[in-house]
């Protein structure tokens, strides 16, 4: 594995495992401390053809994608799933069962508007971004158990995508900032993710003179500790989706096919959502 060049801010790097029943990539840590946390980032699989989740890509057809969607709802013990287009802006949707929101089962993966992140509070319901380069960040409130994804490309970054999410933990869930853990899952490194002077105006970087590496997720990182996410609460995958042996679909590759970064609350052992009929 290429070990990327940036110190990201002194914020900790983390190697997730294969979890090979998914098959995704689990924070090793997060599986020992948040024990009711369902967590991951899905990978190309072992099969002949790739575990593919992208229903706006042009990858594999929507009959398999929609059949790796099943699998995916039902090998992480959940029983629904929520998606969405994913447009880099910077809207977040919040599903709250304390207010009302509760879901029951339906085929996966539920399509919510277009937006770029979900935030949860119901057991059961995966809430999920689709990557092949941008950053999942997970997000999680051990507190509340509230749980969140959001795809973060350069444009979202630069958008706010980030700070909505947190936002809508404290406005919706009742959260505290200072609670709150993050994970900066798989994504180009910055070793290589090479974009021009623009990016690096658009995200409040020193600008350059032309086209250089840019540290995404130290961007991300930096901008979750501004907003009060303490340092010690923040994790970067070391995985790239370009030039580490990961498994990993990269659209700068040239793959067309969809990695998910999945986060929910687990179900009790035994339990059966309200609304299911005997």
């Amino acid at each position: 594995m290429t070990r990327p060049v940036g110190d990201h801010g002194g914020i900790r790097r983390v190697t997730e495992f294969v979890l090979e029943e998914v098959p995704a990539l689990v924070h090793p840590e997060w599986v020992d401390r948040f024990p009711w946390l369902v967590q991951g980032t899905t990978t190309r699989g072992r099969g002949a053809a790739p575990f593919d989740l992208g229903l706006f890509s042009s990858g594999s057809s929507e009959p398999v994608v929609r059949s790796n969607w099943q699998n995916l709802v039902r090998r992480t013990g959940c029983y629904a799933a929520w998606h969405q287009r994913q447009v880099h802006g910077a809207d977040v949707f919040l599903h709250s069962s304390r207010h009302g929101d509760s879901i029951g089962p339906a085929e996966p993966p539920i399509l919510s508007e277009p937006c770029d992140g979900q935030v949860i509070d119901e057991a059961g319901v995966l809430v999920t971004v689709a990557t092949a380069d941008c950053v999942p960040v997970f997000l999680v409130d051990p507190v509340t158990e509230t749980v969140g994804a959001v795809h973060a490309g350069w444009r979202g970054a630069a958008a706010g995508v980030l700070e909505t999410g947190l936002d809508g933990f404290v406005s919706r869930f009742d959260s505290a900032i200072a609670d709150l853990h993050m994970h900066l899952g798989p994504a180009i490194c910055d070793a290589c993710y090479e974009v021009g002077p623009e990016v690096f105006k658009a995200l409040g970087q020193m600008v350059p003179d032309a086209s250089r590496p840019i540290d995404l997720r130290g961007v991300l990182a930096a901008r979750a500790t501004k907003s009060g996410v303490p340092k010690e609460q923040i994790t970067i995958s070391t995985h790239c989706t370009k030039c580490s042996a990961s498994n990993l679909f990269s659209h700068r590759s040239g793959d067309a096919c969809r990695q998910v970064g999945y986060i929910a609350k687990r179900m009790p052992r035994g339990s059966r959502h309200p609304d299911d009929v005997t």
